[in-house]
């Protein structure tokens, strides 16, 4: 995890606990700075520290974690840059900051690269029991997961997708668009479908691996095609988006909506018509 950070960053993050870094950013001459269990905080040569003595990478610093993050060869994650971001080996989620540039309408690549930042994926078995006791139990329903960035969406749905695979034996097939939601245990029954968008995912895998499930990270107003396509042909989707409320989804086609109230934690559950299940 994390071994394509050059060694003066790399020194400094073996004295924070990997279990509770969520998130690691890298600005060119600024502070370093970790989400450390839900809390931001800056980083010095031995961990914790004020931003005035924290580490600040270097522009190089920044520029060499990116092209070691791509296996050395930026030209063969060419379209991810272009997507404004790069997967590590280990599905850290790399987000790019810097200058677009444009040929036409077309995002040909982005340059002079500023800001990094890395998302650590995290396996936490068991995370997402509530989840499953109040919305599958019973019985399967679609589920979709709703709070802003950074409450834990994608490490419940890839424990939801492990409960489902081991306790209901179905097949489920994860549409994983940017190689992180894959990273860990998804059980014996899950099939992955990585780096392809969310249309193409659904549609190649309905045709092609029958699955019972399909479980996707990240909705956007345009993947809600995809969605109903998959419900109207009687699978169930477990999905997440970046959305405060019930009504704020553009299509009401889930079963189950949970909000999110911080990390990981369950504000409430609401059916397709918006109230509140126990």
């Amino acid at each position: 995890m994390l071994d394509f950070l050059p060694p003066r960053l790399s020194s400094a993050v073996r004295h924070v606990n990997l279990n509770r870094l969520y998130e690691l950013r890298l600005r060119a001459d600024k502070p370093l700075c970790a989400n450390i269990g839900g809390v931001f905080c800056f980083l010095g040569e031995h961990g914790e520290e004020s931003a005035v003595h924290a580490l600040r990478p270097t522009a190089q610093e920044v520029s060499d974690t990116l092209f070691a993050a791509s296996g050395y060869s930026v030209y063969s994650v060419e379209n991810q840059i272009k997507r404004g971001f790069v997967t590590g080996a280990d599905g850290e989620r790399i987000g790019i900051a810097g200058s677009y540039v444009y040929e036409g309408n077309a995002l040909l690549s982005i340059h002079s690269v500023t800001s990094l930042c890395i998302r650590i994926p995290h396996a936490i078995e068991g995370c997402a029991e509530e989840i499953y006791r109040r919305c599958l139990r019973e019985g399967m329903n679609s589920v979709i997961l709703l709070s802003p960035p950074g409450d834990g969406k994608t490490t419940l749905l890839r424990d939801l997708s492990r409960l489902v695979s081991t306790r209901k034996g179905l097949n489920v097939l994860v549409s994983d668009e940017r190689g992180e939601l894959s990273a860990g245990d998804l059980g014996d029954t899950s099939d992955v479908v990585r780096f392809a968008d969310k249309l193409t995912a659904f549609t190649a895998g309905i045709r092609a691996m029958r699955p019972d499930v399909i479980v996707t990270d990240e909705l956007l107003p345009e993947d809600y095609l995809a969605v109903r396509r998959a419900v109207e042909s009687g699978i169930y989707v477990f999905a997440s988006a970046h959305l405060k409320r019930y009504e704020d989804v553009p299509e009401k086609l889930f079963g189950r909506y949970v909000i999110l109230s911080g990390l990981g934690k369950i504000e409430r559950i609401c059916g397709a018509d918006g109230t509140d299940v126990a």
